[in-house]
């Protein structure tokens, strides 16, 4: 995804009791193909991470109301990597909390971002001060703070990740090998990416804003959504596994035959695990059309007037995807289909019998077995 512009921040924090000091970036990151594979990198790893989904509020205060004072740069000594791979949270233990909703500038920075009133430089270190409390509350060291915008095709988005170094080998034009420091483009303590052009556009169901919520991080996933002024959305692994019951019960209502419900499968988890590559919601207008070429609206009124309750928008989630599969056999004039998700609630297996035990009947199955 090319970068139209990005800046690099240091947060240094030498000791997990000792406060964090932001360097600033005197400047824009210069054009490289080595900051393109970064960021690449960072963001095919966030795609692949727990996310939450949602929007800013609309309710926030203006720009000029909250501005903070000049950001100067402080020298400081480099941080601590972290030993190993896993985010240097220390807030496992922490309680869920509900939907964030709360006062921010952040909002009205971006939007003076998007309407050139602001440049990217600014926005950073406006966003690096206020995150240097989430580091202190947080993370037992700092790192580097990644604010990207990035463009794909007609659509912008603003990634943010702080990531830390971790020690890597070298062998030298001399045959010794050394250690350097590297940076973890694996892993990421916070980040989230916000899509600019969605937000733009506008509607009361875009989930166009995404942040970084790995298990056992949730107090500090809450507070970047509350600096950030965000509203949390639809729950992904909820709406992604509804979504494929809907369509589980669509498949038996059309009595589909085992080879179209088994092609309709392949591409409903086509297009999900492709939108999730790529950090893009799921619409049920495009799913529809791809559930059936020759009544593309069928699905998606199925979904209405069974009322599901599903978003028009849905963030696919990777691992509800990944477990979602049909089992099919054929043998001596019985053949028989179900989708994996079945097995253990309305559909039993008895290993030692060698059977299998349904519990509900498909009700076109039933009329005939009763009509006979």
């Amino acid at each position: 995804m090319p970068i139209s512009a990005c800046v690099i921040q240091r947060l240094d924090k030498s000791a997990s009791d000792s406060p964090a000091t932001l360097v600033p970036a005197s400047e824009l990151h210069p054009d490289s193909d080595a900051l393109d594979s970064l960021v690449t990198r960072l963001t095919d790893a966030y795609h692949g991470k727990a996310k939450r989904w949602g929007r800013l509020n609309e309710h926030t205060v203006a720009v000029s109301e909250v501005e903070q004072d000049a950001v100067g740069a402080s020298d400081a000594s480099v941080d601590e990597p972290p030993a190993d791979d896993t985010p240097p949270w220390d807030d496992a233990a922490a309680e869920p909390t509900g939907p964030v909703a709360t006062s921010s500038r952040f909002p009205a920075e971006f939007k003076a971002y998007l309407q050139d009133e602001r440049d990217l430089q600014t926005l950073a270190a406006s966003l690096g001060e206020a995150i240097k409390k989430l580091v202190d509350d947080h993370l037992p060291t700092g790192g580097h703070l990644i604010l990207a915008d990035q463009r794909q095709g007609e659509t912008r988005h603003l990634f943010l990740a702080l990531v830390h170094h971790r020690d890597g080998f070298v062998i030298g034009d001399d045959g010794r090998v050394a250690i350097t420091g590297q940076v973890n483009h694996s892993q990421m303590s916070l980040a989230f990416r916000l899509n600019l052009t969605q937000w733009q556009e506008g509607g009361p169901s875009s989930q166009y804003l995404s942040l970084l919520a790995d298990r056992g991080a949730r107090k500090l996933a809450d507070d970047l959504q509350a600096l950030l002024g965000a509203s949390e959305g639809v729950d992904p692994k909820s709406e992604t596994r509804t979504l494929l019951k809907a369509f589980s019960d669509y498949v038996e209502r059309e009595d589909m035959a085992e080879e179209t419900s088994r092609e309709k499968t392949d591409a409903l988890i086509d297009y999900a695990q492709d939108q999730a590559s790529r950090g893009e919601a799921m619409t049920l207008d495009e799913l529809s059309a791809l559930v059936d070429d020759d009544k593309p609206r069928a699905f998606y009124e199925h979904i209405r007037n069974a009322d599901y309750g599903l978003s028009p928008e849905i963030p696919p989630d990777k691992r509800t995807l990944n477990q979602f599969r049909r089992f099919t056999g054929r043998a001596e004039g019985v053949s028989i289909s179900f989708d994996s998700h079945l097995l253990g609630n309305s559909i039993e297996y008895d290993e030692e019998r060698d059977r299998l035990i349904i519990k509900k009947l498909p009700n076109k199955l039933k009329e005939q077995l009763q009509g006979g």
